[in-house]
C-alpha cells in the first residue's frame, strides 16, 4: 500500500458487535507507519460523498474499547445502495483525501459497492485497496460459515422465545412471533434452542426456505393446540407463497398499501402487518380466543446485554484481519469466516465478486422434513456460536395433591 489514509465506514443494519469490527480495524491500522490518518465516515457512503469524516487517529484507545463493547453503529449507517455514478463520486472523494485503503463493514450490498469502487479505481489507475468486513444478523453472506452479528441476535431470539414460552404456558393460547429474515431463516430457526422440555415452544417454526400457505399453517396450529392446549409460533418476516410472493403482500393488497424500502424491496420490518394477518386468520378460522402476535423488528439487532462473547471476539478479529490483509499483503477482497475443528475459525480473503450481491440460505439438512422445525444438525451448528452460558428455565416438580370434593 502507498502511504496515505485509511477510511472505515459502516453500512446496513446495526448489530450488537459491529463496533468491535470498527475498533479492530482502527487499532490495527494505527500500528502501521504508512498510515497517515485513520478516518471514519459518518453514515456510511453518504458521509463519504459529503466528506463527513472523523479523525479516529485522535481517538483514545480507552474510549475505542468502550465503543467496541457498545451495540449499534458508532459511525452511523445508511441504507443507500450506490449506483455507478454514486461510486464514481465516492472514488473522487477518496482520491482528493489520499485515501489508499477503504474498509466497509456491511452485508452483500456493501461488498458490491466496494466492487464497483475498486473497478473505477483501476480504470483511473489509482492505487486503492478495498476490503469488505462482513456483518449481518441475517447470516446470509455466502462463503462464510457464519457472519458477525448473527450469534448475538440469535441469543436475543432464543432468550425472547424462551420467555414467551413461559408466558404462554402460564396463560395458554396461541402466540405468533415474527422475526427478521427476508430470504434466510437462520435467525428465526435460532428460536428452537430456547426449548428445554418436550412440550416447550416454539412448537412451529416457519422459514423463507420453504413455501408457506395459510391453510396448512392453520392445520399445523390446530394440531399443536389440540395436543398441548397452546401453541407458540416463530415466523420469518420473509415467508412467501409458492410463487415467491411474500405472504405480507396478501394483507397489503387487501388494505391497498404496499411499502417499499430504499432498495425497492417490499417493506417487511417496522410493521406488525404480518403478525396481524396470521393472528386474525387463526381467530377467524380456528375460533381460538386468546391469540397474540408480536413483531420483533429492530429490537433484535442492537439489544444491550445479549452479545455473544464468541461473536464479539470474531467481530474484532475480522476487523483486524481486514487491516492485515490490506496492509501486510496489499490485497483487496472480502474477509470470510471458516469453521475448523470443534470449535475454531480461520479467516480468509475472497474476491469481492464472490460475495457481492449474493445471498446464502439455510441448507436442507438444517430444516426438518415437515418444514416447520429445525434439525439437530442446525442446533449443533449454532450452539458454539452462542458463547458463554445461556439463561436456563425451570419448572415446578412438586406432586399434584389429590382432589377431595371434585374427584
Amino acid at each position: 500500500m502507498k502511504a496515505g489514509k485509511v477510511l472505515v465506514a459502516q453500512g446496513g443494519g446495526p448489530t450488537a458487535v459491529i463496533n468491535q469490527s470498527l475498533v479492530g480495524a482502527v487499532l490495527e491500522a494505527r500500528k502501521f507507519p504508512l498510515v497517515e490518518r485513520v478516518y471514519g465516515a459518518l453514515y456510511g457512503v453518504k458521509g463519504i460523498v459529503n466528506e463527513d469524516f472523523l479523525d479516529l487517529t485522535q481517538e483514545t484507545t480507552h474510549n475505542l474499547e468502550r465503543v467496541a463493547a457498545t451495540p449499534g453503529s458508532a459511525l452511523g449507517s445508511t441504507r443507500e445502495k450506490p449506483d455507478q455514478a454514486y461510486c464514481a463520486e465516492i472514488l473522487k472523494v477518496l482520491m482528493v483525501h489520499n485515501v489508499r485503503c477503504f474498509f466497509y463493514i456491511g452485508g452483500n450490498d456493501s461488498s458490491d459497492t466496494l466492487r464497483i469502487v475498486q473497478e473505477f479505481a483501476q480504470k483511473e489507475q489509482y492505487e486503492l485497496i478495498t476490503i469488505h468486513i462482513p456483518k449481518t444478523i441475517d447470516n446470509d453472506l455466502v462463503i462464510n460459515d457464519h457472519t458477525p452479528g448473527y450469534p448475538s441476535a440469535a441469543r436475543f431470539v432464543i432468550n425472547a422465545f424462551s420467555g414467551l414460552n413461559l408466558d404462554n404456558r402460564a396463560l395458554p393460547g396461541v402466540y405468533v412471533g415474527v422475526v427478521m429474515g427476508r430470504h434466510a431463516g437462520f435467525l428465526t430457526a435460532a428460536s428452537a434452542l430456547g426449548r428445554k422440555s418436550r412440550d416447550d415452544g416454539p412448537h412451529l417454526i416457519y422459514m423463507p426456505e420453504r413455501n408457506f400457505a395459510i391453510e396448512p399453517f392453520l392445520a399445523d396450529v390446530k394440531r399443536v393446540y389440540d395436543r398441548y392446549g397452546r401453541c407458540v409460533v416463530a415466523v420469518s418476516e420473509g415467508i412467501h407463497d409458492a410463487s415467491g410472493s411474500p405472504i405480507l403482500t396478501t394483507l397489503a393488497r387487501q388494505v391497498g398499501q404496499l411499502e417499499r424500502d430504499a432498495h425497492g424491496n417490499i417493506q417487511l420490518s417496522g410493521t406488525g402487518a404480518l403478525a396481524d394477518l396470521l393472528t386474525d386468520s387463526i381467530k377467524q378460522n380456528l375460533g381460538i380466543k386468546r391469540v397474540r402476535g408480536d413483531t420483533f423488528g429492530y429490537v433484535q439487532r442492537s439489544f444491550l446485554g445479549v452479545a455473544s462473547d464468541v461473536d464479539q471476539r470474531e467481530a474484532r478479529e475480522v476487523g483486524e484481519k481486514a487491516c492485515q490483509f490490506a496492509l501486510w499483503h496489499g490485497a483487496s477482497g472480502s474477509v470470510t469466516i471458516h469453521r475448523v475443528g470443534n470449535y475454531s475459525v480461520e479467516y480468509r480473503l475472497d474476491p469481492l465478486v464472490a460475495v457481492a450481491g449474493k445471498t446464502k440460505v439455510m441448507p436442507n439438512e438444517f430444516i426438518s422434513d415437515s418444514g416447520t422445525d429445525v434439525t439437530d444438525a442446525f442446533q449443533l451448528y449454532l450452539q458454539p456460536l452462542l458463547g458463554s452460558r445461556m439463561p436456563e428455565t425451570f419448572r415446578l416438580r412438586a406432586p399434584i395433591v389429590p382432589k377431595i370434593l371434585k374427584k
